[in-house]
């Protein structure tokens, strides 16, 4: 029986132009989505670390594994397994904001330990950090009050303990 899952990856790739495309395009080659994808700069600013969330079988992890191996570029492509990583993903969220609903909307990003990163007479904006689900409550619970704009980074994640990836 083929078991659809989600998968982390942690990719420590050389840090220079293409390679972003090089990767997206192995995965477009061989019809596999890209759920979400965030890269940035390691503390080595020759390397560069990207976080890819697909959602497949083992099958699939497998074969993307072996040929992102395969790429010049890549360092490393490591799986975060959920229990061994920590996940984090950033929201900006702006949402209507009049004289009778900010003391609640601001109540509200207190209890989500979130930041008011901005505010007008009319609306507010929103930055709300941490796991899929904690964003995903924060904004079925801003629903009401009207949500202008929403804006996710999708997943970073970096592997627990003293272990290094790189």
């Amino acid at each position: 029986m083929i078991t659809i899952k989600k998968y982390v990856m942690s990719v420590l790739v050389e840090n220079h132009s293409g390679v972003l495309s090089k990767v997206a395009g192995l995965f477009s080659r061989r019809g596999y989505n890209i759920h979400s994808l965030t890269v940035g700069v390691t503390g080595d600013p020759e390397i560069s670390r990207m976080t890819i969330v697909s959602i497949g079988d083992d099958y699939m992890f497998e074969q993307i594994s072996k040929q992102l191996n395969k790429l010049i570029e890549v360092i490393k492509v490591i799986e975060l397994n959920p229990d061994a990583s920590v996940y984090r993903e950033l929201s900006l969220i702006k949402v209507s904001a009049e004289s009778n609903n900010k003391l609640l909307i601001m109540e509200s990003v207190n209890t989500f330990r979130g930041k008011i990163v901005d505010m007008n007479e009319k609306s507010m904006i929103i930055e709300i950090t941490g796991n899929e689900k904690k964003i995903s409550a924060f904004i079925e619970l801003m629903k009401p009050y009207g949500i202008k704009e929403i804006i996710r980074t999708g997943l970073t994640a970096l592997q627990r303990g003293s272990k290094l990836e790189d």
